[in-house]
């Protein structure tokens, strides 16, 4: 769910890590792994609960957490860099260029992005690429703003709070789709300020029932 400049994401986790969140304001952590698809941050599944819990279960399955949960947050996006929109889809090619053109004169390769042993080669969830650019690019736009450059690329140099991503991903929901089981929608948080709040979410649809019945609704206004 987007709203204006806002949206709810899910971030799955162990239960301890969950209630840090939800109790410790200082609970907040980024993710600087090199093969993170949006950069470095902490990430959250846009309005999409279920794939969150998903998530954390298949960690627990793989003994990498201890206990699979699921928290849910209000995110304010703030400077967005949002590849859903074209401007940050032609910024992002420019400065995957630079960055081509930064290691060539250094004599380094570029990372690759690429499909682990046991995963669909078409959804390469190891994106060393994309997050190395990612990163080349904050790193380049902050030194630029810091040292009084306003704009690069036709585009501002402050440097982004937020990045949105758009991702196909999984097998086709039935044969000849060209929907995906998997697609979603992901959100990786530069800047912990984006983040105003955690919440506890309610996964069953049964829950949104258990209303307790008065026959005054007066009552409400009393209590």
């Amino acid at each position: 769910m987007n709203i204006g400049n806002y949206a709810v994401g899910y971030h799955g986790c162990d239960a301890r890590v969950a209630a840090r969140l939800l109790n410790e304001r200082e609970g907040i952590f980024a993710s600087n792994r090199e093969f993170e698809w949006l950069g470095h941050g902490m990430y959250f599944w846009e309005n999409n609960l279920k794939r969150g819990l998903d998530w954390a279960r298949q960690k627990c399955e793989k003994k990498q957490i201890n206990q699979p949960a699921v928290v849910g947050a209000l995110l304010d996006l703030r400077n967005c860099c949002d590849f859903s929109d074209q401007r940050y889809l032609d910024l992002i090619r420019a400065y995957h260029l630079d960055m081509k053109q930064v290691r060539s004169f250094q004599g380094q390769d570029m990372p690759v992005n690429f499909a682990p042993t046991g995963t669909l080669p078409k959804d390469i969830v190891s994106r060393n690429l994309d997050c190395g650019v990612i990163e080349h690019m904050h790193t380049v736009m902050g030194w630029l703003h810091n040292s009084g450059v306003q704009e690069h690329f036709a585009h501002k140099t402050l440097p982004f709070d937020s990045v949105r991503g758009l991702f196909i991903e999984g097998q086709p929901v039935f044969n000849g789709s060209g929907i995906y089981d998997k697609s979603h929608i992901q959100i990786c948080i530069r800047n912990s300020a984006c983040i105003k709040g955690f919440f506890l979410p309610r996964e069953r649809e049964e829950d949104m029932r258990d209303w307790e019945v008065r026959e005054d609704p007066a009552e409400y206004l009393q209590n």
